[in-house]
C-alpha cells in the first residue's frame, strides 16, 4: 500500500497518534506525516504511506494556511492556552486599527525565534524535552515568510486571524511576538490548519471515516503519487533508457529542467528530475 492521505486531525491528539491509528487500520508500518500539528491544533495533516514516505520532506516544504484564535493580556511558557501562565496584564486598550497595524508588520520575509516548546533539536535533544526539565536555551532566529495575515474578528481582547505562511513558521511564536508589538501579552487559544499546498479541508478525511471505509474495503481516500504531485509528463520509450532509469542511473532527456512524472508504455513508473539534459529518478521510482 502506498500513496498520500489528507487527514483532518481532531483536537487533543498528537500527530504520531494519528500515525498509530492509521498503522493499525491500514496494516502498514511505513507511514509518516509531513509537518507536526500540536494536540491543541486541528485540521490538515498530510500523511505519506509506503514508498511515498520518501516524499514527505517535499510536501513538508509547501505553503500552509491557518485560522488561529488568540487572547490578549496573558502569556504562557508554551505560548498557547495549554501552558503555564507566566504573567498577566489587566489593563490595556488596543483599538481595531492598532491591532491591524501591528499584524501588518509581520507580513513578508521575517526572522522568527521558535518557542522552547517545539520539536526542534539542539545537540540531539528536542527543545520541548529541555523545557520540561526547566532548561531554557537561546534559540537562533530563523527565516520564515508570511504572505498573508488577515483579521477575521477582534473584540479588544480576543481575536481570530487567518495566516498563510512558509515552512517552519510557528503560529504560537507569531502570536507571542504580536503581543509584544502591542505592548501587552498574547497567547494562542486555538489553531486550525486549513491548507497545505493545494490540499484543503474539502479533500480531507477524518480518522473515523477512514476506519469505516477500510472496513468496507474502500481505499478511495488514498491519493496516488502520480495524482498528488501532477508534475509534467515525460515518456521513456527506449529500453536501454528505461533500464538506466529504474536502476537509478541517468538517461538522456533533452527537455526543460525540472521534476517530471515519468511514464513507459503509457504506465506511470515514478518521478524524475531533469538536469543538464539528463533524467534521473527522484526519490520515488
Amino acid at each position: 500500500m502506498e500513496g498520500i492521505i489528507v487527514i483532518d486531525k481532531p483536537i487533543g491528539i498528537t500527530s504520531f497518534d494519528v500515525i498509530r491509528v492509521l498503522r493499525r487500520n491500514l496494516k502498514e508500518r511505513r507511514i509518516g506525516h509531513t509537518g507536526t500539528l500540536d494536540p491543541l491544533a486541528t485540521g490538515i495533516l498530510v500523511i505519506c504511506v509506503g514508498r511515498a514516505t520518501k516524499l514527505a520532506q517535499d510536501i513538508e516544504g509547501y505553503e500552509k494556511e491557518y485560522v488561529a484564535d488568540l487572547e490578549l493580556g496573558f502569556k504562557t511558557d508554551t505560548y498557547d492556552i495549554e501552558g503555564k501562565v507566566l504573567d498577566r496584564v489587566e489593563n490595556f486598550n488596543i483599538s481595531d486599527e492598532a491591532f491591524g497595524k501591528a499584524l501588518e508588520t509581520f507580513k513578508g520575509d521575517i526572522k522568527q525565534v521558535p518557542p522552547m516548546y517545539s520539536a526542534i533539536k539542539v545537540d540531539g535533544k528536542k527543545l520541548y524535552e529541555l523545557a520540561r526539565e526547566g532548561v531554557e536555551i537561546e534559540r537562533k532566529a530563523r527565516d520564515v515568510s508570511i504572505t498573508n495575515l488577515d483579521v477575521i474578528s477582534f473584540d479588544g481582547i480576543k481575536a481570530k486571524i487567518n495566516c498563510t505562511v512558509s515552512k517552519g513558521t510557528y503560529i504560537r511564536s507569531l502570536i507571542y511576538d504580536l503581543g509584544e508589538k502591542l505592548g501587552t501579552f498574547a497567547t494562542m487559544t486555538g489553531l486550525r490548519r486549513t491548507r497545505v499546498g493545494k490540499e484543503d479541508l474539502d479533500r480531507s478525511f477524518t480518522l473515523e471515516s477512514i476506519e469505516k471505509m477500510v472496513a468496507e474495503n474502500d481505499f478511495s481516500f488514498l491519493i496516488s503519487v502520480e495524482d498528488y504531485f501532477k508534475f509534467p509528463r515525460t515518456d521513456i520509450e527506449d529500453e536501454t533508457d528505461l533500464k538506466l532509469f529504474v536502476n537509478g542511473q541517468r538517461c538522456k532527456k533533452r527537455i526543460n529542467e525540472g521534476k517530471y512524472s515519468v511514464y513507459s508504455k503509457n504506465k506511470f513508473i515514478g518521478l524524475g528530475e531533469v538536469t543538464n539534459g539528463l533524467l534521473k529518478g527522484y526519490k520515488y521510482y
